[in-house]
């Protein structure tokens, strides 16, 4: 009988970890977009498949982009992300694929299963340390950082997403990990309509999840005291009592704008387009999809100081640590030379095309 795998001329790629394509919610799904739009535009050999939850797409297309789409009934978020995880890898295994990208490590209970069932080389992304986030309960803070480290016992590459997390990895686990960070430009490229201001004159940009580690909090305090300068403040305002509670507390402040978040392409560049400044408060995560997007526009950044966001902007944008340092520096002019900065490291670190090709050398090696 001959296997699957020895009919094929073309090797298997699995996508597992997301919530699918179209990119439709967040920085992994981002990426596998362009992932996606990189393997078809260059006419890798290869045949991609991503596996997505049904929940999110009614109309179920079978390709986007090219790749393959599978569908599983469950959510892909929260605690359904584990089952959600487990299950695509152990179906990305059966169907004999011969190299699997496993972003995040929820899933990574299956993985020693995986190396038992399949020949597939598992390249696996282990996300932001997801397990040091402020939203995390002790016990499911635990869980996280256990699957991270059976995600790097067992994963054959091990991706990060920022030097700090590779500095973590080696020195908490004692191996390698391949620095690969996101792509931003194609947030240049959402829009080929003018610019125009829609928010009505200057202001400073905060986009993020409303979450502790984003020091939202702290920068909606600093604006609140320099009533000269104006925030438009982009979130989830709705999803947690921390949101519900800061919108109520600074929703009526003069300088300061809260809007829900905003999905449409068009949209979304228009406001990026017109600000000024873009405040970036994450202090987790590694390098933020949010953040190397601002800085392909050429967008001068204000941004919480870690370690993370010092690797991500090379130590070229102006860093804050609390409130009143803040304030201190949306009391100074507009530097627009660190737009300059921005851009042209974006322009070096942060294209689609290079991190296309780093990705696509792990997964065809």
């Amino acid at each position: 009988m001959i296997s699957d795998t020895s009919r094929r001329s073309r090797p298997r790629i699995a996508v597992v970890g997301t919530v699918g394509i179209p990119a439709n919610y967040g920085g992994f799904e981002t990426l596998v977009e362009n992932l996606t739009l990189h393997a078809a535009k260059h006419g890798l050999p290869c045949d991609v498949e991503v596996y997505c939850t049904a929940t999110a797409y009614p109309s179920r297309p079978e390709r986007h982009n090219g790749a393959r789409l599978l569908y599983l009934p469950i959510k892909a978020n929260g605690v359904w992300s584990v089952p959600y995880d487990i299950l695509s890898l152990l179906w990305a295994s059966w169907r004999r694929s011969d190299a699997i990208l496993v972003l995040g490590v929820s899933g990574a209970i299956a993985l020693p299963i995986v190396k038992l069932l399949s020949r597939a080389k598992l390249v696996v992304n282990i996300d932001g340390l997801e397990w040091k986030r402020a939203k995390w309960a002790p016990a499911p803070a635990a869980f996280l950082r256990w699957c991270e480290k059976v995600a790097v016992r067992f994963g054959d590459v091990i991706v990060a997403d920022n030097q700090g997390i590779v500095d973590h990895v080696s020195q908490s686990y004692g191996r390698d990990a391949v620095d690969i960070a996101y792509g931003g430009d194609h947030a240049s490229a959402a829009s080929t309509l003018p610019a125009a201001d829609m928010l009505g004159g200057d202001y400073a940009l905060m986009l993020c999840r409303i979450e502790p580690e984003n020091n939202v909090e702290m920068i909606l305090e600093a604006f609140a005291d320099v009533p000269g300068r104006r925030l438009v403040a982009v979130g989830n305002w709705s999803n947690s009592e921390h949101g519900r509670q800061l919108h109520k507390r600074f929703g009526n402040t003069p300088n300061i704008t809260l809007s829900d978040p905003i999905y449409e392409a068009g949209a979304l560049y228009r406001v990026r387009s017109c600000c000024s400044q873009y405040i970036h408060g994450h202090s987790a995560g590694g390098t933020n999809p949010s953040l190397v997007e601002m800085m392909s526009l050429g967008t001068p950044v204000l941004a919480f100081d870690c370690v993370y966001n010092r690797y991500t902007t090379e130590g070229k944008a102006a860093y804050f640590t609390d409130k009143k340092g803040l304030a201190q520096l949306l009391g100074e002019p507009v530097r627009s030379a660190c737009g300059a900065e921005m851009a042209e490291i974006a322009m070096r670190r942060y294209t689609w095309d290079e991190i296309g090709r780093r990705y696509f050398e792990l997964l065809l090696d």
